[in-house]
């Protein structure tokens, strides 16, 4: 039997031999191919490209088209081209190819890399949420119903077409004993609201709001802003610059707020990495960047690709942040849970 065992142990030793030896001459063949360095040259070159592009993202005029912000709202997305450039070094058996496809990588990973992971944790005060409820809503009632039954102590509706209003008014009447309709925005609250007024955004009409509610824990200024719309037109590009203007008198009535503790509530129309909005988003930090779980998409809804509905807070702690179920709106409503 010892005889045996110690055959079957030379043999597998053999074998395992044979294998590292195959491995090393595999390996050696490939190390030594010259073409491995010499194929791919263009990949590399793109994957230092698409790795300048995310750096120097901020960088990217404005002046045509928008293109800079253009680029800053859908910058996530850019990291999708890693992989499909790592497919294409692979079978090229491009050594230079996949050194180079480290940048993008780290890069990408350096931006987002924060926003993959889940941040949230628990307690927290106060419960807000957000929704762009799309002026032609086929379902106010059930979005209304959906809004009501989200748990949050504070909600901001944006596109209230005036006849709907109504109908919001009615479905949301039993669970908020406070609220306040200013054009086409609106804010409900468990707890008393005072000093509501409209926010000139400079728009010529009412699209944005303010309200101080009273919590148990204290005042919080509540914002509710629903900034214009982004336009692409063939002959102009990417065009914001109505957009823009709203975003810095909107940061301008922020920055004058008595009140430290602020919570922006709206459809902003842009990112948090969009340079147009600067005005408001280098005052108060996003709630999903600092508590929420993955990229928290909002827009739109069908197959959510930017979030341009925002939930940002200055002297307040956010600790969750997430997306709530799709209504027959457009966007998805947003929800964070603050500590005040």
């Amino acid at each position: 039997m010892a005889r045996v065992d110690m055959t079957e142990t030379e043999n597998g030793g053999a074998r395992d031999e044979r294998s590292g030896s195959r491995f090393r001459s595999v390996l050696g063949r490939r190390l030594g191919d010259r073409g491995i360095w010499r194929r791919g040259i263009l990949l590399a070159v793109c994957a230092v490209l698409l790795t300048l592009l995310m750096v120097l993202h901020s960088d990217i005029p404005n002046r045509i088209g928008n293109l800079g912000s253009l680029t800053e709202t859908f910058l996530p997305w850019l990291g999708l081209l890693v992989p499909v450039l790592l497919v294409l070094a692979v079978l090229r058996r491009s050594a230079t190819a996949l050194i180079a496809l480290l940048l993008p990588a780290v890069v990408w990973l350096n931006l987002f890399g924060g926003l993959v992971t889940d941040k949230s944790a628990g307690g927290g005060d106060l419960t807000v949420a957000t929704h762009n409820v799309n002026a032609d809503n086929p379902d106010p009632e059930g979005t209304a119903r959906q809004i009501a039954s989200s748990g949050a102590d504070v909600v901001a509706l944006e596109e209230l077409k005036g006849e709907m209003v109504p109908v919001y008014e009615r479905g949301l009447a039993d669970t908020y004993a406070y609220h306040s309709v200013q054009g086409t925005v609106g804010l409900w609250s468990k707890y008393p609201m005072r000093d509501t007024r409209e926010v000139d955004i400079r728009m010529g009409w009412t699209r944005a709001m303010r309200s101080t509610v009273a919590t148990p824990q204290g005042a919080v200024a509540v914002y509710v802003a629903h900034l214009p719309s982004v336009r692409v037109k063939l002959n102009a590009g990417f065009t914001a610059n109505q957009r823009d203007r709203s975003a810095n008198a909107l940061g301008e009535a922020i920055a004058d707020d008595p009140n430290r503790r602020v919570i922006l509530l709206g459809d902003l129309n842009g990112t948090m990495n969009d340079r147009s909005l600067n005005a408001v988003t280098s005052q108060l930090r996003s709630t999903q960047g600092a508590s929420g779980d993955g990229f928290g998409f909002s827009w739109p809804a069908s197959f959510p690709m930017a979030r341009i509905d925002q939930i940002m807070v200055k002297g307040v702690e956010p600790v969750s942040s997430w997306t709530l179920a799709e209504t027959e709106s457009d966007h998805l409503p947003i929800a964070a849970r603050i500590s005040l």
